[in-house]
């Protein structure tokens, strides 16, 4: 295995106020990405579970968003508040969010979820 078991990429991007998509910035993406990074450290396991800013993933219409990686599992609308239940449900417990799961066929993932551990 290694070195972190799975990778949350919480989109950071930010484009003009007035683009039609919108932008994750502007929804709180950068706050979010703190947030991930202080409630995997509460939990003991920033050091197998990575919260990364990224630039685009070209969600930003579905924002604030994110993606977890090595399921592929795609979460929009996302905001401070509902943090813990994706790292308890998801990250802890191996079961998506499936009212957070952006709801497009290009964003939908088969993967098997597995919990990590610890």
């Amino acid at each position: 295995m290694g070195r972190f078991q799975k990778h949350l990429f919480i989109c950071t991007n930010e484009r003009p106020a007035d683009h039609p998509k919108g932008c994750c910035y502007h929804k709180g993406g950068e706050a979010l990405k703190d947030k991930f990074k202080v409630e995997l450290k509460k939990r003991g396991i920033l050091s197998t579970v990575r919260a990364n800013a990224s630039g685009c993933l070209d969600a930003c219409e579905f924002g604030a968003a994110m993606v977890v990686y090595p399921e592929g599992v795609w979460y929009g609308a996302v905001t401070e508040s509902d943090v813990e239940e994706i790292v308890e449900n998801h990250i802890i417990g191996g079961k998506a969010v499936e009212r957070l799961q952006i709801q497009d066929s290009k964003y939908f993932s088969h993967e098997k979820i597995n919990p990590i551990k610890k």
